[in-house]
């Protein structure tokens, strides 16, 4: 049966080919796709192509990106929905705006006593309910290493969460999972993260201390973890990484601890190349 949809598609794919060493130049600054099969790459790279040309990127101040750079922001943006089907997981949003460096965001917060305060956040990035992604360039160049760090996961995964509404640390969970099952998993971690802190502000807790901001950045942070960190995080929060891989329907521990079998030091050698 003749699909409008599958036909844009491959017409999308037909006019827009990857350079190959484009492709190349993308993979050196990615270690986090290395361990893909095959088939899981071409489908990124497909993913990456179709992203483009689905969103608008508006750079600010000056910045120019070029195919390479575009390709880089995509792959990272499509690598969480490799396994997830076609199911428009980045609907209700349509561009994604550039800084060419942190930038500041007016903040408002009114406190308990009724009291509106106002400032100037600097920032790397936000997303905003039914509103473009914002990204710092230099946060972007800096993720795909496995160093428990990557912006656009981070922000994308912010959208992820407002599919049902507002951003709370609850995505749109799949028919086999368990909303129960989740948030026990979450929130116990979650808390447990908060009581470190407040016993001492400035304790080393195993992941980035922001996830304990609140719900919503927990899963944004945790989801950086995952795919750059997922030895980390499953050693500190088992059962958060099991939810994660069932909802992304990925196994990075397992890709990561293949490499490491591979190459005993992989990660340190990784690192030191693209650090």
């Amino acid at each position: 049966m003749w699909s409008f949809k599958a036909w844009r598609r491959r017409r999308t794919l037909e006019h827009n080919p990857i350079d190959p060493a484009q492709w190349a130049e993308v993979r050196r600054h990615l270690p986090i796709l290395d361990g893909l099969d095959e088939e899981e790459e071409q489908l990124l790279r497909e993913r990456a192509v179709l992203f483009l040309h689905d969103k608008h990127l508006t750079t600010l101040s000056g910045l120019t990106l070029g195919p390479v750079e575009r390709l880089l922001l995509a792959v990272q943006a499509q690598l969480p929905l490799l396994h997830l089907g076609e199911l428009e997981w980045y609907r209700g949003f349509h561009e994604i705006v550039l800084y060419p460096d942190d930038f500041l965001s007016p903040q408002r917060h009114r406190d308990a006593s009724g009291i509106e305060h106002e400032w100037d956040d600097a920032r790397s990035g936000e997303a905003w309910q039914q509103g473009p992604v914002i990204l710092a360039w230099p946060g972007v160049v800096a993720s795909g290493g496995w160093e428990g760090y990557n912006l656009v996961i981070h922000e994308l995964a912010h959208k992820l969460d407002m599919l049902d509404g507002t951003a709370n640390g609850l995505p749109p969970l799949h028919r086999d999972m368990r909303v129960l099952d989740w948030a026990n998993a979450m929130q116990t971690a979650y808390e447990r993260m908060n009581a470190e802190l407040d016993a001492d502000p400035e304790a080393h807790t195993a992941i980035d201390p922001y996830a304990a901001e609140d719900p919503a950045e927990f899963f944004a942070v945790t989801s950086e973890y995952f795919f750059t960190a997922p030895d980390l995080l499953a050693a500190a929060f088992p059962e958060v990484y099991r939810q994660l891989s069932l909802f992304y329907r990925q196994d990075t521990l397992a890709r990561l601890q293949r490499l490491q079998a591979e190459h005993p030091d992989y990660r340190e050698v990784e690192n030191a190349t693209n650090g």
